[in-house]
């Protein structure tokens, strides 16, 4: 089983710069993407023998996630309850039989941590969520997260020690996650590789030169390390500033 998780950074941009032809090429049993930045009905994708599911953000232009699926789940659920997380569109569950996979766009706590308060205050409640689903079916957790978890997880961790994304009570919030059952995929297969990154400032040459950041992720529940087979960084694909990351696994659907 392939899955594909891709921050688009508006899936209309996006389509533009070859979203179709990675689609296609890639093949994914399940792809999910974040910052789809639309409204329902401004798209229209013809993604053969998939289902589409979307999260739409109130504000025009904003957030919003989707996933499209070979098999149909037997349920779906938007959002967790909170009144912002419902209007910001960042978040879609899909049950299997055998499973949960629950797609993420987490909120980014701003440059000057004025949203550093909720953003911690989202992370307990997906915590608990997290927790819950497991506790009943494994759970594979993906998308842009906002957060470089350890300092190999950035090119400039020095500079950058307590800005968004790498503050010490982010970064707590990802280890308190992966201490309670939970498995960053990657660093599974590959604990100290370097400079696999993907998100890049659009700032000259930035990408070019791999200056990145890890913040797209996926984890698992630890009952499905036995199955797993790779975990993938596509940084090579272009149309977006993140680029597609990849989970290959046994079949569970």
């Amino acid at each position: 089983m392939k899955l594909v998780s891709w921050n688009v950074n508006g899936i209309r941009a996006c389509v533009k710069k070859g979203f179709i032809d990675y689609f296609n090429e890639i093949n994914a049993d399940i792809f999910c993407i974040q910052e789809s930045k639309l409204q329902e009905g401004q798209i229209k994708l013809d993604l053969e023998d998939y289902y589409q599911y979307w999260n739409y953000a109130i504000r025009k232009g904003y957030s919003g996630t989707a996933v499209f699926t070979k098999k149909k789940p037997i349920n779906v659920r938007y959002g967790l309850g909170q009144e912002d997380s419902q209007d910001e569109g960042r978040i879609i569950t899909l049950e299997y039989e055998e499973f949960f996979l629950v797609n993420v766009y987490t909120p980014n706590s701003k440059r000057d941590l004025s949203r550093l308060d909720y953003r911690l205050e989202w992370e307990d409640e997906l915590f608990r969520y997290l927790n819950e689903l497991d506790a009943i079916k494994p759970v594979i957790y993906c998308g842009d997260l906002n957060v470089a978890h350890k300092e190999i997880d950035l090119k400039n961790y020095k500079t950058n020690h307590g800005n968004s994304g790498f503050t010490t009570e982010e970064r707590g919030k990802m280890t308190h996650l992966l201490q309670s059952g939970f498995v960053d995929s990657l660093r599974h297969f590959y604990p100290d590789k370097e400079d696999i990154y993907s998100w890049w400032s659009y700032m000259k040459t930035v990408r070019e030169r791999n200056i990145g950041w890890r913040i797209d992720y996926f984890i698992v529940s630890e009952k499905l390390v036995p199955i797993l087979g790779d975990s993938q960084v596509h940084s090579l694909v272009m149309g977006s500033d993140h680029c597609p990351i990849v989970l290959e696994m046994e079949d569970l659907c």
